[in-house]
């Protein structure tokens, strides 16, 4: 069969490649997307977990932050992301009894009051505002170069002109700037959760302070949104504008081999089809790009993350009385204050599976009921989706199975610990009487959607810069001039972002 030639070949169509592949058909380039699986989107994909019931769940990502506006203008996008009323709550103990820290997304009287509850709550609360009013501004001045050529530190430094933010965020580690704006245990915890989901780190490594950066700088205010219809909506929307830009798809199609030369780059099949193209792009991992290429690669941090997705008939009420409906409409914290979170991460690196796990819940449905049936919706079912911390892929290396299960008891009973009736009385029950729950680990998501050792990201999170003195780039370059990476694990990737797509296609638009 002879070899079929494109001005430009993209492996795996995710939201990244798809994202890549509408700019650049836009600009006339003819455009081959390759996908491994039967369908489109990888970890964007939304699924029908519990076969007995019409319920769609984003299986691995869930919320959107990064995406910017300017991508759904430029792509004309018909995908809307709606705002959560309340951004956390977090229960906890105090002199015997529960309580509760409930932090709205727009500042409000019953943020305040929650607040006033606490020890020291009248200074927490001044510097809780004036900590995330900095936080605000740096990130309004650094969101417009995300889609822009990477700037250098000092160049970026200067830009954005907060010098004493940029050194608690960018030079000093996170754990120490927590420490000096904040005293209470739980509110320092609740600062803390946004530099360590999927990364395995310490408060006091700048791993931490890279995670934390990009969970707060999104389209210049942070918000965490929900994807109205889940995140299979914008993939649909992503695959539907692809389509008609001219942007060929080609599912159940596993490359094999990727090699160039100075002319151009040869992709290779499974199934023995050769695709030439001037340029490739890679949606996968950079340790997948390596191997197809045939070189080593590149070492990088495990994934550390439990997702559990669970259908319940009603929300569970809670010990401290806060109403339901307020405590999951945000991030619902559990077991993370700064010193559990601290305590659960060298359990981990012991090679323990954290006790008293640290975890976060979300519930769609309290935002968007759409991914339910009109009758699941009647009855009064939620989605809830669970992530939990600190919980390497090396945790599960040596009997996954059991490990799993373990790992899930574990969270169950810290999750149940703040409920006043188990999670297992108000999950959904199967025809076969199973309960609508199931747990995915790092190394169930490197196998179902090919992400090295369950990292989300790819590979460890850079800083959106690059060092003085480095040559200038888009940060998806790799040491061949004919192949870029446009997915997580660019530098400004990670996240359900379409950042390094529109990065990669820029590259590539800009050689001509």
């Amino acid at each position: 069969m002879a070899t079929q030639k494109y001005d430009i070949v993209i492996i795996g169509a995710g939201h990244n490649g798809l994202v890549a592949a509408t700019y650049l058909a836009k600009a006339g380039k003819k455009v081959l997307v390759l996908e491994a699986n039967a369908e489109i989107g990888g970890a964007t994909a939304s699924v029908r977990v519990f076969p007995d019931f019409d319920a769609q769940l984003s299986r691995y990502a869930y919320l959107v932050s990064l995406f910017p506006d300017k991508i759904i203008q430029d792509l004309k996008l018909n995908f809307k992301c709606l705002s959560r009323r309340v951004a956390s709550y977090t229960p906890y103990a105090a002199q015997g009894k529960n309580a509760g820290l409930l932090i709205s997304r727009i500042w409000d009287e019953q943020t305040a009051a929650s607040f006033a509850s606490l020890e020291g709550g009248e200074a927490e609360m001044k510097a809780w505002r004036k900590f995330y009013d900095e936080i605000e501004q740096f990130a309004g001045r650094i969101a417009p170069t995300m889609l822009k050529p990477l700037l250098s530190r000092s160049q970026l430094r200067k830009e954005i002109g907060l010098d004493p933010v940029w050194d608690y965020l960018i030079e000093e580690p996170i754990g120490q700037a927590i420490f000096k704006h904040f005293k209470h245990d739980v509110v320092r915890g609740v600062v803390l959760t946004d530099a360590l989901i999927g990364t395995f780190t310490s408060a006091y490594d700048l791993q931490a302070n890279k995670c934390f950066l990009y969970h707060l700088i999104g389209n210049g205010t942070g918000e965490w949104k929900v994807p109205q219809g889940g995140m299979g909506a914008l993939v649909r929307e992503l695959e539907r504008v692809a389509l008609a830009s001219g942007v060929s798809i080609l599912t159940n199609s596993s490359v094999t081999a990727v090699q160039s030369d100075e002319k151009e780059v040869l992709v290779s099949l499974e199934n023995g089809d050769q695709f030439s193209a001037n340029y490739l792009l890679s949606n996968t991992a950079p340790q997948v790009l390596a191997k197809l290429r045939g070189k080593n690669p590149p070492a990088s941090l495990d994934g550390s993350q439990m997702k559990i997705n669970m259908l319940v008939k009603q929300l569970p009420r809670l010990k401290s009385g806060a109403d339901p409906r307020d405590a999951f409409a945000g991030t619902f914290h559990i077991n993370e204050s700064f010193s559990q979170l601290e305590s659960a991460y060298q359990q981990a690196k012991a090679g323990t599976i954290p006790a008293s796990m640290p975890l976060e819940i979300y519930c769609h449905t309290l935002t968007d009921t759409s991914i339910l049936s009109p009758e699941l919706q009647q009855k009064g079912f939620h989605t809830l989706t669970l992530f939990g911390l600190h919980t390497p892929a090396a945790l599960f290396d040596d009997n996954h199975d059991a490990q799993r299960k373990l790992a899930l008891q574990l969270a169950i009973d810290s999750l149940n610990q703040y409920l006043a009736e188990p999670i297992e009385s108000v999950l959904a029950r199967s025809t076969n009487g199973e309960l609508a729950i199931e747990a995915k680990t790092p190394r169930d998501i490197e196998a179902e959607v090919g992400l090295p050792r369950g990292n989300i990201f790819h590979r460890d999170l850079a800083f959106p810069f690059h060092e003085d003195g480095e040559a200038p780039s888009w940060g998806v370059e790799t040491d061949d001039a004919r192949i870029f990476i446009c997915g997580a694990g660019a530098i400004r990737g990670g996240g359900v972002s379409g950042i390094p797509g529109h990065n990669a296609a820029m590259a590539v638009l800009e050689r001509g």
